[in-house]
């Protein structure tokens, strides 16, 4: 289990990490101002036109533009007032027509307020660090930036400011505190520095790194501006809808798709986080294990060297400090989806291929077993005779059936997706023939992916497993061994939720004429999207297993639901199919499991977590007073304790290797590897289960 911090450590070092992006300088470059008007326009004839669903110009979409934008400008509400405000509402219903127009009136009234309230805020800091702070005072910091109000007027958001230094003074001291208690315990001659001289210690570091964040913002250009705005733009059509500059097109395959050398994860910035969006499997963050998908990245330190905020940073320039030599330490702080924030070190790797392969086990619980582990539909379309992953599980399931299985389990936990085609292949195993998945464009008829061979390579009983994680090729594969009730599919409440495609599109080939304008950039444009054979859509519902087991994140909200204006949920015709004759009485099946999971110690206290998570996430409301603050983290991390081991292994099971493994990989390396994931295996409460409904099955 990863771990997770306390209450005290919710947004940590948020420094000024939820604050507004900041503009230096303002206006619309009027050398560029043809251009400028040119690419609003042509941005938005293209989306339009290509996007799987166009949006009227009207003054809802204004509206949610409007919205967006304040949000990603000034989220945590340290800058604007509630006149400055009123000042940009009188927009609220213009943005479509400026946007028709290629003008900016909105866009540099904002720029322009926002220059202002800097230059304030930066006395307001500088000013407030300046004294130490009463700790003995009875008050409170909210940081739920989704309820509070913009500050009335300049004194309250003076206020405001004090408050949100004074917890980040709070939170430093408070670790500089307990750091040299803990030196105390190991030795007596550990000299205790007094509560004064930290807390002067913390306000310094504060300062230093508000100093850093306001440095770095004032490299910000027109360029690094406009792509903000217009950003908020697209992403009214969808999260996944973008535009990208000239240069941001050029680090595409880092910023958007890549994977960064030396850590293995994928990242992407949205509102001005750094998030992961994929981690590679075999790679140094996989390995090491407690980097998420869905997790943000706030800062970066070179082995024990001082973190850099990342927070506002160009995702180029963050992937410079993440790169590293292999053998190298980096540091990540990260806040969890859970609200926690931990610092995670990762030593760089380069990604072991095998890890990403396909692999399988056999398990003795009454009966013969097999279980397959799918991390990743891997597949290379440039390399003729290259390994594939349906060819691989082909190879996985004939071995697991020379050794007479009564049943397997496919395990597609944290599998981000890859190749649709194998997709199709492998669930023909399981079926006779039949359509799998259906891809939607705009204004067309979908198109039907069908399994062609009547060959069944596995009829027997089977169990998919799936969590918050399971994404894209995952879902459409679950999916549609649910729809043909060929097996039975267990996991979190629901898998991701992304049933989009995307493709990039070079503004340059929508533009008539004015050469002298280009390049204007690309656009990341969603054009289609995923049907499971019953017609209802994997996007944003994802697939909601037969059998719901508890996880950490339960009650928290993860995937695709989280993001802003994601695309609905919606339902085309039915494909023609026949579900497999396989009379599982699905009812009793469930019955069974809850049964079991109601009386299985290990699934309460991951339930009991779960709701513990909720809480600590939901509750932003943070005590200033030294004593209570203290009180309060040490009752959170005494809380924590129960759940900080809950994994321990099974004893009425037996993990081993088929007849073939034992043959073709019976060298030092593979037997001790081997024998480490049959460890992990052997803990996992969530594949015990799985082999308990295969017995059901039967």
């Amino acid at each position: 289990m990863k771990p997770i911090l306390n209450k005290r450590q919710l947004f940590l070092q948020f420094i000024p990490f939820f604050i507004a992006i900041v503009f230096i300088s303002f206006y619309v470059d009027s050398k560029n101002e043809k251009k400028n008007e040119e690419l609003a326009k042509v941005m938005l004839k293209g989306i339009n036109n290509g996007h799987f669903k166009p949006l009227p110009l009207d003054d809802k979409f204004s509206n949610t533009v409007y919205d967006l934008y304040l949000k990603r400008i000034d989220y945590t509400k340290k800058f604007l007032t509630q006149a400055d405000i009123a000042q940009l509402k009188k927009y609220q219903n213009q943005i479509d027509d400026e946007l028709k127009n290629g003008t900016y009136k909105f866009y540099n009234t904002s720029v322009e307020l926002l220059i202002t309230r800097t230059k304030e805020a930066q006395t307001y800091y500088q000013e407030i660090l300046e004294k130490p702070f009463d700790f003995k005072a009875e008050e409170k910091v909210d940081l739920d930036y989704e309820k509070i109000s913009f500050a009335k007027n300049s004194a309250e958001l003076k206020d405001a400011w004090r408050k949100y230094l004074k917890y980040q003074v709070l939170t430093r001291l408070v670790d500089a505190m307990e750091a040299q208690e803990k030196a105390k315990e190991k030795s007596d001659t550990v000299t205790l520095k007094t509560v004064e001289y930290l807390e002067e210690d913390a306000r310094k570091k504060v300062l230093k790194s508000y100093n850093d964040w306001f440095t770095r913002m004032v490299k910000d250009d027109h360029s690094d501006r406009l792509s903000r705005y217009l950003n908020a733009v697209t992403s009214v059509y969808d999260p996944h809808t973008i535009y990208l500059r000239p240069e941001d097109k050029k680090q595409f395959d880092i910023s958007m798709s890549g994977r960064l050398e030396g850590i293995g994860a994928t990242l992407q910035e949205k509102d001005g986080y750094i998030k992961v969006t994929a981690i590679v499997v075999g790679s140094a963050s996989w390995k090491q294990g407690q980097l998420k998908v869905g997790d943000v990245i706030l800062k970066v330190a070179q082995a024990e060297a001082d973190p850099v905020d990342i927070v506002d940073m160009r995702l180029d320039n963050a992937v410079q400090l993440i790169r590293g030599k292999k053998g190298t330490e980096v540091r990540l702080t990260v806040k969890k989806v859970d609200g926690s924030i931990i610092v995670i070190p990762i030593v760089r790797d380069v990604v072991i291929i095998e890890e990403t392969y396909s692999k399988s086990a056999l398990i003795k619980k009454d009966k013969n077993i097999g279980y397959i582990d799918l991390p990743s539909f891997y597949a290379d379309f440039n390399n003729v005779g290259s390994r594939s992953c349906s060819d691989d599980i082909r190879k996985e399931i004939i071995k697991l059936k020379q050794e007479n299985v009564s049943g397997i389990i496919l395990d597609l936990r944290s599998n981000s997706g890859g190749s649709l085609q194998d997709v199709v292949t492998m669930m023909g195993y399981f079926i006779e023939k039949g359509p799998i998945v259906q891809v939607k464009s705009k204004d067309a008829a979908p198109y039907i992916l069908e399994d062609h061979d009547p060959q069944v390579q596995y009829d027997g009983p089977l169990v998919v497993m799936v969590n918050y994680s399971s994404a894209s090729a995952s879902e459409i594969l679950a999916a549609a061994v649910q729809d043909y009730k060929r097996g039975v599919v267990i996991g979190s409440n629901t898998t991701f939720g992304k049933g989009s495609v995307q493709r990039i599109f070079n503004m340059d080939d929508w533009l008539v004429g004015g050469d002298s304008l280009k390049p204007l950039g690309s656009v990341k444009l969603t054009t289609q999207k995923f049907y499971r054979v019953n017609g209802g859509a994997t996007q944003l519902k994802g697939v909601v297993p037969d059998i719901i087991l508890p996880d950490n994140y339960s009650y928290i909200k993860t995937g695709e639901k989280e993001e802003d204006n994601a695309m609905p949920w919606d339902k085309i015709p039915a494909a023609k199919y026949n579900a497999a004759n396989k009379n599982i009485d699905f009812n009793k099946i469930k019955e069974k499991s809850k049964l079991r999971t109601k009386n299985n110690a290990v699934f309460t206290l991951i339930n009991e977590n779960a709701m513990r998570l909720k809480k600590q996430s939901d509750d932003k409301s943070y005590n200033l007073n030294l004593k209570k603050y203290r009180e309060e983290q040490t009752k959170d991390k005494e809380d924590a304790k129960k759940y900080n081991d809950i994994f321990k292994e099974i004893s009425d099971w037996t993990i081993y290797a088929s007849s073939s493994d034992m043959t073709e990989k019976s060298d030092t390396l593979n037997i001790s590897k081997r024998n480490e994931w049959f460890k992990t295996i052997k803990k996992d409460a969530y594949i015990y289960e799985a082999v308990q409904v295969i017995n059901d099955l039967q």
